[in-house]
């Protein structure tokens, strides 16, 4: 977060004086005293969560007048992939979305939150992670006192349907099969029968074309449209497995506490309201445009049967849950029984509540 200085201030308005340019006008309060913020992402603007992100940005802007300006930088144009968590906490960007895949060494605590086979709905994943937030401290702490981060709000990537180039009917297709994964969705794939490719979603189009790949898993629908892999891959089926990834949109929390309490005021009220409706509201109107996109250039959609859909999650859960706390939460001294009671607890509330339809809904709708 940066200030402009009174006296480069001064030197300024006395420059712009010298050439005539004030005309006795008063200058702006926000050219002296404005909380300058940097948005720093590696995803590209039309990216599913950019939206969310995009409105909070815009809002924020808005209704703090010229107390904040704000700098978006989009798609690694100003840190690399998997950067972004260390800027933020350093402070050499103010505010981030930090999709915790990509951090699994630096966020064990939040990857108790990443599973899949667990719940149906995606807007009721984010309310599951605000709770937990709320309610188990080591989660709070890993982000607020190890990276010196605020979450502002929590996020994730919607929904992910296995992408291929040949259908899948069953799950015996899937077997053999070279599928790119990421992050936990990698467990999932050889759970399944498959065989997991790690891969950077810049090369996955290149790799589906040369048939380095069969199919692609853990990439959310709405990129798999934008990186236009229905062109070569254009089979899309749901396995049963729930929303994608969830991720958290942060802030320094230097950047935080330096913030005027008006503008800490804005930021609440915005947060409050994309937990009561407005992450639905975007990210509903931005699913139908990608489904009628895909259908239109010969997206393909179907889902397994209920049986195998259900001989899937017993071949991931609980044995996915059950190995980050043996894992991951046992060694780093996580009481990863208590959070994922907690998790539990947070589904039974939500879930069965959530609205946010799967791309399979749609495109039945139709």
């Amino acid at each position: 977060m940066m200030t402009i200085k009174r006296r480069d201030f001064l030197k300024g308005s006395a420059a712009l004086a010298g050439a005539g340019m004030l005309g006795g006008l008063s200058v702006p309060a926000w050219s002296a005293s404005a909380t300058r913020i940097k948005f720093d992402t590696y995803i590209s603007e039309t990216a599913g969560p950019s939206r969310l992100d995009s409105w909070f940005l815009d809002e924020l802007e808005k209704r703090a007048g010229d107390a904040v300006k704000i700098r978006r930088f989009w798609a690694q144009s100003l840190n690399k992939v998997g950067e972004h968590l260390a800027a933020v906490r350093d402070a050499t960007s103010e505010m981030s979305l930090i999709s915790p895949g990509y951090y699994q060494a630096e966020l064990p605590v939040t990857r108790g939150l990443d599973w899949y086979f667990r719940m149906q709905r995606a807007d009721a994943l984010q309310l599951v992670c605000r709770d937990l937030y709320q309610q188990f401290e080591p989660l709070r702490q890993e982000w607020e006192q190890r990276h010196r981060s605020k979450v502002m709000y929590w996020t994730n990537w919607y929904y992910a349907p296995l992408v291929t180039r040949e259908p899948i009917r069953s799950l015996e297709d899937i077997k053999g099969k070279r599928i790119r994964g990421y992050g936990v969705a990698t467990e999932v794939i050889e759970r399944l029968g498959g065989t997991a490719v790690p891969m950077a979603a810049p090369e996955v189009y290149t790799a589906l074309e040369r048939g380095v790949l069969d199919g692609v898993y853990g990439f959310d629908f709405m990129t798999s449209i934008a990186y236009k892999l229905h062109e070569i891959a254009p089979y899309f089926t749901d396995l049963g497995d729930g929303p994608h990834a969830p991720a958290a949109t942060i802030m320094s929390m230097s950047t935080w506490n330096e913030l005027p309490d008006k503008v800490q005021g804005i930021c609440d009220e915005l947060v409050e309201e994309i937990y009561a409706g407005k992450y639905t509201e975007i990210y509903g109107a931005t699913s139908r445009e990608y489904v009628k996109t895909a259908l239109k250039e010969g997206a393909k959609f179907s889902s397994l049967s209920d049986a195998e859909k259900a001989e899937a999650k017993g071949l991931i859960q609980p044995a996915q849950v059950e190995g980050w706390i043996e894992r991951v939460a046992k060694p780093a001294n996580i009481n990863g029984a208590k959070m994922q009671a907690l998790v539990d607890a947070a589904i039974a509330r939500h879930d069965a509540n959530g609205t946010l339809e799967r791309p399979m809904e749609l495109a039945a709708e139709r």
